[in-house]
């Protein structure tokens, strides 16, 4: 049974189709990308899966259970969490308080508790901060030690989507989907992360779904691939099979293969 299966996800807006009956399952323990020219939908797609948007028609299956239509937040406690194409943190917390409260939709102590500042409160405060601690030690040297108590506003922008990607961990997810994570990074940053991706499946267990336009990072981290065009899937497979699929370069390239030789 795959982790996530989508079965013929529409959803329009206004005269925009932005999905048109896309079908992919992600199997435990995958990595997919899914690629596509600017408009071919991808990020509708994330928005759809997670809960922002409802789909028209279709369904998803998370663990052989219907999410469609829930609530962004319960589809979070489900285990799927996101990164965005444009980095959305707390610039005013600090970095670990960014990904302490990413962990709050896994606590137990209500209101009650946090007001009288319980015994349980407490102890449950101080697992979540070195649960915090744990997750941005991942990222090596990048996000700890006085970096704990700087607010995230303060980080490079490379360290910034390392955050991100770090209060995404910190929901504790069993899918992760992070919406291009190497955007705006130069090459160093990006051979960094393409290497981070790999460790979040080889060494943190998560199944990870990747919406990316590099391709060299897309062809490094990929078991599998999958393009969307004007919100349809035109192809799907290897990285090898998908780079030279006349379809898929024809709708990056806006002509057929050969054509102009």
């Amino acid at each position: 049974m795959a982790m996530l299966e989508i079965r013929g996800l529409r959803k329009s807006f206004g005269g925009v189709q932005a999905l048109a009956g896309v079908d992919l399952h992600v199997d435990e323990g995958e990595i997919v990308s899914v690629i596509g020219p600017n408009g071919a939908g991808k990020t509708s797609f994330f928005n759809v899966v997670t809960g922002l948007f409802l789909p028209d028609r279709g369904d998803i299956l998370f663990e052989g259970k219907s999410i469609a239509g829930l609530e962004a937040s319960e589809i979070t406690k489900a285990g799927i969490a996101r990164t965005f194409q444009n980095v959305r943190l707390f610039p005013d917390m600090t970095v670990l308080e960014n990904v302490m409260v990413a962990q709050h939709c896994r606590t137990r102590s209500g209101i009650f508790r946090a007001i009288l500042r319980t015994p349980f409160m407490r102890r449950e405060e101080a697992e979540i901060e070195e649960r915090a601690r744990e997750i941005l030690s991942f990222f090596g040297s990048r996000l700890v030690g006085y970096r704990f108590d700087q607010p995230a506003m303060s980080l490079s922008y490379a360290n910034r989507r390392r955050l991100e990607i770090a209060r995404a961990m910190a929901t504790r997810p069993k899918l992760l989907l992070l919406d291009e994570p190497v955007a705006g990074m130069n090459p160093r940053e990006t051979a960094e992360l393409t290497g981070l991706i790999r460790k979040l499946r080889d060494e943190q267990g998560f199944t990870v779904v990747v919406i990316e336009h590099d391709m060299g990072v897309v062809r490094d981290v990929s078991d599998r691939v999958a393009v969307l065009d004007h919100g349809v899937k035109i192809a799907e497979g290897a990285y090898e099979e998908v780079s030279t699929n006349a379809e898929v370069i024809e709708a990056y390239l806006g002509r057929p293969a050969g054509a102009g030789r």
